[in-house]
């Protein structure tokens, strides 16, 4: 897919991820997670601000109330962006100490979906959880040393969880009523054996995108599991993206230099930035997440 892909904040992010489009504020969201920081940027004035969060942060989706739900090393919090203040809302149960949770999304129901993962990236420790107005429990693969998504589909009948240390995309069932067992959607490391599926995403017509680590671009899958198409990004670690604007046509990308050396900076200068081109496939707003 040709695109014309702009940096639209140079930022040079340790680890930036989670971003997200904020339908209701017309503005987008993303974490520095190894630097305590939630990002936020207004595409129209260009203005751009940075919180301090009170530990690692993987994720912020809105929330009900004007609130983000925010996912932390030790659980969920939330953040009042009027007030710029963070509380603990509930630690996650069972998650052992050397844990921290990476990646998240939400669905048709605003139920979060999201992922716990060693934060030295060597034990199997990883699992995925739901949030459901307050309560927390397992829900999807378990026994991954990195996870990344959740990603839920518009209609909501699908959902996608990454285990990025084995280089796969899996997909499931999902409804109302829970999700179903998952199975094998896309073998990665099979198309990209040096690059790693790291966020994935869902566009309107069902096709999933994936940011591709140590692979400088973004992959587009048909529903099928079939690759359909990809994006160059000027950033070697490419770590999640999203769809955004008025239209829901530009898509957001966030990066990474925690792993990269000096000789690598060299050849990726703009490496850590966050990224926009336009996509000839719209994205579908993200749906508020229920606190209660």
């Amino acid at each position: 897919m040709m695109a014309k892909v702009e940096t639209v904040l140079p930022l040079h992010a340790k680890l930036g991820e989670g971003v997200l489009w904020d339908a209701s504020r017309q503005v987008v969201w993303f974490v520095d997670i190894k630097r305590h920081q939630l990002w936020h940027l207004d595409p129209a004035s260009g203005s751009n601000s940075c919180s301090e969060a009170p530990g690692q942060i993987g994720w912020a989706l809105p929330a009900e109330g004007g609130l983000l739900l925010c996912g932390l090393k030790d659980g969920l919090y939330t953040f009042d962006p009027e007030t710029q203040a963070f509380e603990k809302l509930s630690s996650v149960p069972g998650e052992p100490a050397h844990n921290r949770l990476n990646d998240a999304c939400t669905d048709p129901w605003g139920r979060v979906w999201f992922g716990s993962m060693d934060d030295n990236e060597q034990q199997p420790s990883g699992s995925f959880y739901v949030f459901d107005r307050g309560n927390i429990r397992q829900a999807g693969p378990t026994g991954i040393t990195i996870t990344n998504g959740p990603a839920v589909n518009a209609e909501g009948s699908r959902i996608y969880f990454t285990d990025t240390s084995k280089q796969i995309i899996m997909a499931a069932d999902l409804s109302a009523d829970g999700v179903g067992e998952a199975t094998l959607f896309a073998d990665t490391g099979a198309l990209f054996p040096d690059a790693y599926p790291d966020g994935p995403v869902v566009d309107a017509e069902g096709c999933v995108w994936t940011g591709l680590y140590l692979g400088s671009h973004v992959a587009r899958f048909s529903p099928a599991g079939e690759l359909l198409s990809t994006v160059a990004i000027p950033a070697r670690d490419v770590t999640k993206m999203a769809f955004g604007g008025p239209d829901l046509d530009t898509v957001y990308v966030t990066s990474a230099t925690k792993n990269m050396e000096p000789q690598d900076m060299q050849q990726y200068p703009a490496a850590g930035g966050l990224f926009a081109f336009q996509s000839p496939v719209k994205g579908f707003a993200q749906p508020q997440a229920k606190l209660s």
